[in-house]
């Protein structure tokens, strides 16, 4: 396996399907534009202030809050394309954002390990390239969130993610923890590095980012000044907003998703607005309160058909979405992490969602075992053959073969079992068994599968200008950052 990446695997439905009908989902953004022309979004960032106000925003500075017209909206979000190219280092792993296939991130940005030798322990830069890897040698995986932080580079951890991640994937990144212009400048010029030239930067960003909402309706300063940098380079950028209903949402879904979405709304509208026609996208992964604790959960029954809507709004904003399809809640790999993974996984892909994220972390999105990438992907691949266009051939429906073995006869002898039966697929993980006959449990088939791929798989390396070039910005970054650190503490 060595240097050799397998072929993505995305999802592609054979069918798609509308959960909304055209009433909701006008309902839903009528009451986006009603909260954002009535109530509007704190905005802490001067710049984004006077860039909303310049194109006609209504801005109270003594409040720092921007309200938008419903035409500010509607004109803005006209400009927004509905679907382009996310580049990879290595152009066969690009993804075409066109809506026919769902391609599925890993989750980020975990702060914790579960290493075999030592148990629980913080992250770090070597477990991000550690992930990366994995990533890379799993079809399901199409795009990769640099899935733990670089807890060993506090001040850069989000340009050392990025310098981690891009030698050990040839697979497109995306960044959830770049922020800040000067940041956001420097992920900028790592992501030339990798393009080559300004012209493929912009036609196959290598790098795209997502950037966080502050529920409710606010925005987080160094998050738009650092999403407008990039949105000007030709990165795509996307908004998310957690919202949580019954504590930084209403204690409904529909209110949830309300609020949620006008947060998102207002933030790709500043982008169009001042950079038209740049790529976007729209990310609703509200959460909901456990009322008993207070606790966040991100998949209660009631919660799942959230991300499904939030796909079917972004449609109909005429943008692309990431849609939440994986994520759970629970401790350890099981029966709650693959519950709470399918529903929301099958509906989204049938729903026509572009990307989606959330593969390989437990404990509501902090925790990374490399069991559970592998558990998740295998997940993946059960949704994508299921949903797959299903074959009516007359070579598949067999008919020769019936007619040749009639009644009351048997198939094993046949060629054509022979030959189909090594065609089909299964899963790697269950059914297995050791040398003893002894059933191998999923979790334990799949750690051994992780084990494998991290001992064989080498991505195709970086050139060595690449590597040195990414290495230099980064430590450009950090003398920057601890420069600054020095000055603030004198």
């Amino acid at each position: 396996m060595s240097g050799e990446t397998p072929a993505l695997a995305p999802i592609r439905p054979a069918r798609h399907a509308r959960f909304l009908d055209d009433g909701q989902l006008a309902d839903l953004r009528a009451a986006t534009l009603e909260i954002l022309d009535e109530v509007g979004v704190h905005c802490p960032s001067a710049r984004a202030r006077g860039l909303y106000a310049a194109h006609g925003a209504l801005v109270d500075e003594a409040r720092e809050v921007v309200r938008l017209p419903a035409e500010l909206v509607l004109g803005a979000m006209a400009r927004a394309p509905r679907g382009y190219v996310m580049g990879a280092r290595n152009p066969a792993f690009d993804l075409v954002l066109d809506g026919t296939a769902l391609y599925v991130a890993t989750d980020g940005c975990g702060i914790e390990v579960l290493d075999p030798a030592v148990g629980r322990r913080r992250s770090t830069a070597a477990d991000v390239a550690t992930a990366a890897r994995l990533a890379d040698a799993i079809p399901a995986v199409g795009f990769y969130w640099p899935m733990l932080s670089a807890g060993d580079h506090p001040l850069t951890a989000p340009l050392h993610e990025l310098l981690a991640s891009y030698p050990n994937t040839v697979k497109h990144v995306q960044t959830e923890t770049v922020m800040g212009e000067r940041p956001a400048r420097y992920a900028v010029e790592m992501a030339r590095v990798l393009a080559g030239d300004e012209a493929t930067l912009r036609a196959r960003p290598p790098l795209s980012a997502l950037i966080c909402t502050i529920a409710p309706l606010a925005q987080d300063d160094a998050g738009m000044e650092g999403a407008l940098v990039l949105a000007e380079a030709g990165i795509p950028v996307g908004f998310m907003s957690m919202a949580t209903a019954g504590s930084t949402g209403p204690a409904t879904v529909p209110g949830t998703v309300a609020a949620g979405d006008a947060e998102i709304v207002a933030a790709l509208a500043l982008v169009q607005l001042v950079h038209p026609g740049a790529a976007v996208f729209h990310s609703l992964m509200p959460g909901m309160m456990d009322p008993r604790s207070g606790a966040y959960l991100a998949t209660p029954w009631e919660n799942e058909i959230a991300y499904v809507v939030g796909v079917e709004l972004a449609h109909a904003w005429g943008v692309p979405t990431l849609a939440g399809v994986f994520g759970t809640d629970a401790r350890t790999p099981g029966w709650q992490s693959a519950a709470e993974a399918a529903v929301a996984l099958t509906l989204c892909a049938v729903a026509g969602a572009e990307t989606g994220s959330g593969m390989g972390l437990l404990e509501s999105c902090t925790l990374f075992t490399p069991e559970q990438l592998v558990l998740d992907a295998d997940l993946h691949e059960r949704v994508r053959c299921t949903l797959a266009r299903f074959d009516t051939s007359r070579e598949a429906l067999a008919l020769d073969v019936i007619k040749a073995v009639g009644p009351k006869g048997h198939f094993l002898s046949e060629r054509h079992t022979r030959d189909e039966l090594r065609r089909r697929r299964f899963s790697p993980l269950t059914g297995k068994r050791a040398s003893d006959g002894t059933p191998i449990e999923p979790v334990e088939a799949a750690r051994a599968e992780a084990a494998r791929i991290l001992a064989e798989h080498r991505p195709a390396p970086l050139d060595d200008v690449q590597a040195r070039e990414l290495a230099r910005i980064v430590a450009s970054a950090d003398r920057e950052a601890e420069f600054g650190a020095a000055g603030a503490g004198r």
